[in-house]
C-alpha cells in the first residue's frame, strides 16, 4: 500500500470521517469532508446499538445533506477530469456513500482498500523499517548552537533535510512550544507527517538532521529512526556564546518580553538544578536581565545536559568533526553549510 506516494496521484483525496477523527490523524493531504460530522457520528453510534435499520436511516439522512453541501463548496471547484481518492475508517459504508455519488456524477474516483485503518498499520510497518535504508549526517551540539539555522541553510543549498521540530511543532525542550500557540500533532499524525517527508527522500542521498531524544515534547521518534540516527556521521557544532545568546533573544522573544511567562515554564526544571539556582534565575527574571538570564541557562543547565546526553546516545561525538559558528547570519550560516556539503 503505497499510500502517500498514491494519493499524490490523485487531484483530490476525500477523508471521508468526521473532523475528531480527522484531526488525530488522516493521510497528509487529504481534505475532510464527513459523510456525518462528529455529533452525527456519535447519535448514530449511540442508535445503532439500539435499532440498526434506524440508526442507518438517520445516518443516510445526514450524509445526504452534508454530501449535496460539500459538492456546492468543495467538488464543484475541481475539473470534471479529476481523479479523487476517498476513504473513511475501514473502507466501508462512508466510503461507499461517497464513492457512489461521484461516480454518479462521473468522476474518476478509487477507494483506499482497506481505510485508514488499513493506511495506520501501513504508516507502522514502514517506520519500522524505511529510516534504517538512509545514511544520516547528525547536527551535534548545545542549545542556542544555531543547528536549526544551520538546517535551513543546507536546505536552501538542497540538501535533504529532515527537520523533525518542524514536523512536531515543537522545539524539543521545556520552552519548545511554538509561541504561536500552533499545538503538536497527535503522535499518530506525526509518524503520519514523519513517513510523508521520509518518502520523499532520495535513498541514494544523505539526510541531514538534528540530534534528538526520544520525545519532542508529547511525540515520540520510532525507534528504527532513532536507532538510525545514533548510527550516522556526527559532526559537533560550536557556536560562540555571545552568538548564542542572540539566537535566544531572537527566537525566544516572547520570553523576553515577559520573563516571567518563561519562569513558569522552567519551573518543571526545579528539581534538577536545585532550588538555590532557580532562585537566581527568578531574581534575573524579574529584573528583566534577559541576556544573563538566557547565557546562565545555557551554562547551568542546557549545556551540562546535552553533555551527558550527547556521550550517551552518541559515545565517539568527541572524535566527530568540529563546526565552528562565529556569526548566525543567514550568510555566514550558507558559507559553514557549504563546507560542510562538501565534506
Amino acid at each position: 500500500m503505497q499510500v502517500l506516494k498514491l494519493g499524490k496521484n490523485f487531484d483530490l483525496v476525500i477523508d471521508a470521517r468526521s473532523e475528531r477523527e480527522y484531526a488525530e490523524d488522516h493521510i497528509p493531504g487529504a481534505v475532510n469532508l464527513p459523510v456525518v460530522n462528529t455529533e452525527e457520528y456519535a447519535q448514530v453510534g449511540t442508535l445503532h446499538r439500539i435499532n440498526k435499520m434506524a440508526a442507518y436511516r438517520i445516518g443516510v439522512s445526514y450524509s445526504l445533506v452534508n454530501i449535496a453541501r460539500h459538492l456546492q463548496e468543495v467538488i464543484a471547484t475541481y475539473p470534471d477530469d479529476a481523479r479523487i481518492l476517498v476513504y473513511c475508517f475501514r473502507g466501508g459504508k462512508r466510503s461507499k456513500l461517497w464513492a457512489d455519488t461521484l461516480e454518479t456524477i462521473g468522476y474518476r474516483v478509487e477507494k483506499l482498500q482497506g481505510g485508514w485503518k488499513g493506511y495506520r498499520r501501513w504508516v507502522n510497518e514502514q517506520l519500522a523499517g524505511l529510516p534504517l535504508h538512509f545514511q544520516y549526517k547528525v547536527l551535534c551540539g548545545p542549545t542556542g548552537g544555531g543547528k536549526t539555522r544551520l538546517l535551513y541553510a543546507l536546505e536552501n543549498l538542497g540538501a535533504q533535510v529532515l527537520d523533525l521540530e518542524a514536523i512536531a511543532n515543537h522545539r524539543g525542550s521545556v520552552l519548545g512550544a511554538l509561541p504561536d500557540g500552533t499545538l503538536q500533532p497527535t503522535q499518530k499524525y506525526f509518524d503520519s507527517r514523519l513517513l510523508d517527508k521520509l518518502s520523499s527522500f532520495d535513498l541514494t542521498r544523505p539526510i541531514w538532521l538534528e540530534a534528538e531524544s526520544k520525545k519532542i515534547g508529547n511525540v515520540q521518534l520510532p525507534d528504527a529512526l532513532l536507532e538510525a540516527m545514533r548510527k550516522g556521521r556526527t559532526y559537533q557544532v560550536v557556536a560562540d556564546m555571545p552568538q548564542r545568546v542572540r539566537l535566544w533573544r531572537e527566537d525566544y522573544q516572547h520570553f523576553e518580553k515577559d520573563p516571567m511567562f518563561m519562569l513558569e515554564r522552567l519551573l518543571y526544571l526545579r528539581p534538577l538544578v536545585g532550588g538555590e539556582e532557580y532562585s537566581a534565575w527568578e531574581e534575573m527574571a524579574k529584573q528583566h536581565q534577559m541576556p544573563e538570564l538566557f547565557e546562565r541557562l545555557m551554562v547551568k543547565h542546557y549545556d551540562p545536559a546535552y553533555r551527558r546526553s550527547a556521550l550517551r546516545n552518541f559515545p565517539d561525538i568527541n572524535n566527530s568533526p568540529v563546526v565552528e559558528i562565529h556569526d548566525i547570519s543567514p550568510e555566514s550560516l550558507r558559507e559553514v553549510a557549504k563546507c560542510l556539503i562538501q565534506s
